[in-house]
């Protein structure tokens, strides 16, 4: 049975990319930092799922999660957190907060799992970035700098890693209906419906289809590519 790491997996995106690949008979390794009570009920209904809590704005506990794991076949790095203000107004440790749960635990994360893959030859790792990591967003300048940073390292790696069979794409959600969008009044989201061709936002599980898609054997001659899934939002 093949195994999964997803960070993020119990809320959101991360709970319906767990679900999905679940269906795929994937046996799931779970992360979760505060939404415990959802990692565990999540896992008991899907069954071949076990939650694992870790903080990953801290490097230690990255490096923990990723030995736990141990040699997985897919790595999904879609933990994330929303910085909204002005640019000027976000402080320098809320900054390095977001920073190293949105970029550097993403890449501390698969540099302890990628030896295993490149002795088996074989694995598949998934970031999942943002629109705003390719078209930028205002009062989002360090989220959106770090999901493009996100994008970077997936082509780079894509290339490095490639000749030994290991793939390495990159999911680029618009606006979800998720938890992170809460804030958002019914104006806001009209507003930005306006702009997206299809007139709506999107669902958990239409990124969850395109990671599931990625992660398969459907999909071997795909690697370095950038995903979008935002309904043409940045087209």
């Amino acid at each position: 049975m093949k195994k999964a790491l997803i960070t993020g997996g119990a809320r959101g995106i991360g709970e319906a990319v767990s679900r999905a690949l679940s269906k795929e008979g994937y046996y799931l390794y779970i992360h979760c930092n505060r939404s415990i009570d959802e990692a565990e009920a999540l896992c008991a209904e899907l069954g071949n799922a076990e939650y694992i809590c870790a903080d990953l704005s801290e490097r230690e506990s990255v490096k923990l999660l990723a030995e736990r794991c141990g040699d997985i076949d897919l790595l999904v790095n879609n933990a994330g957190v929303a910085l909204v203000a002005p640019f000027d107004s976000i402080s320098a440790e809320s900054a390095r907060k977001m920073y190293e749960i949105n970029l550097f635990a993403p890449i501390e994360l698969t540099r302890a799992i990628l030896p295993a893959m490149l002795k088996r030859k074989s694995g598949v790792i998934i970031n999942i970035s943002s629109v705003f990591g390719e078209v930028g967003g205002s009062c989002e300048v360090d989220y959106s700098a770090a999901k493009a940073g996100l994008i970077g390292f997936t082509k780079a790696l894509a290339k490095e890693v490639g000749p030994t069979g290991i793939r390495v794409n990159c999911v680029c959600p618009g606006i979800i209906d998720t938890d992170m969008n809460g804030d958002l009044t019914f104006d806001d989201i009209e507003a930005i419906c306006d702009e997206i061709p299809l007139l709506r936002m999107g669902e958990a599980e239409e990124v969850a289809d395109c990671v599931a898609y990625l992660a398969s054997d459907r999909a071997l001659y795909i690697t370095a590519g950038v995903f979008d899934v935002n309904g043409g939002w940045n087209g």
